[in-house]
């Protein structure tokens, strides 16, 4: 049987991170077999000129934007696909609808995002978990977590942007069938309620 692809989404430090290994754990528990991958790879050449970008050592239009976000994933698209008929759960931490949201909003069009995703064979979620926070409580998190903001995680009223179009594309239910959790909630009462959606699919 084919393995499921779990996406958690959300703006900066909604959780994603916390929640993806999470999951992966819960399933190592039971023995089920799963893989975890996160992006933006930053260890990857793609991932270093991201985190040049989101730095402000480096300006980029929507259109390179996409091409570095989108092309990180490329990259892995055989590998993911390869898992996946190998039976494993895929989580990841953000995935391909992060770049439809955030380059959508500095003008890069979501129908061809969606085209490029087929043209390209980007593999489509099963489960895509929107992790909602508020702007404010995403700077708050991130300060703390790093003493200072990116280009995205100080911006505001980007990161309110973020959040309307994410929940757009939650109910259009846009590249995957989505699910939206409160991210103010304690990690614990989050993780039992992923894992209660996942059940009863």
């Amino acid at each position: 049987m084919k393995g499921k692809l779990i996406v958690f989404e959300g703006i900066d430090g909604s959780g994603t991170e916390t929640q993806s290994k999470s999951l992966l754990k819960a399933f190592s528990k039971k023995g089920l077999p799963a893989e975890r991958i996160e992006y933006p790879d930053y260890d990857g050449e793609l991932g270093r000129l991201i985190r040049l970008f989101l730095d402000r050592k480096q300006e980029l239009s929507a259109e390179m934007q996409f091409v570095l976000y989108a092309g990180d994933m490329v990259k892995d698209k055989e590998k993911i696909s390869a898992w996946l008929n190998e039976g494993r759960t895929v989580i990841c931490d953000r995935y391909f609808l992060s770049t439809i949201v955030y380059q959508g909003i500095r003008g890069f069009r979501q129908d061809a995002s969606l085209r490029f995703a087929e043209d390209f064979g980007i593999p489509k979620p099963d489960i895509v978990f929107f992790l909602k926070i508020t702007p404010e409580e995403s700077a708050k998190r991130k300060m703390n977590e790093h003493g200072k903001l990116d280009r995205n995680e100080a911006d505001i009223a980007f990161l309110g942007q973020v959040n309307v179009s994410y929940e757009k594309m939650a109910k259009d239910n846009v590249f995957g069938r989505w699910f939206i959790i409160d991210g103010t909630k304690s990690r614990e009462d989050i993780s039992r309620e992923v894992l209660n959606v996942i059940e009863k699919l």
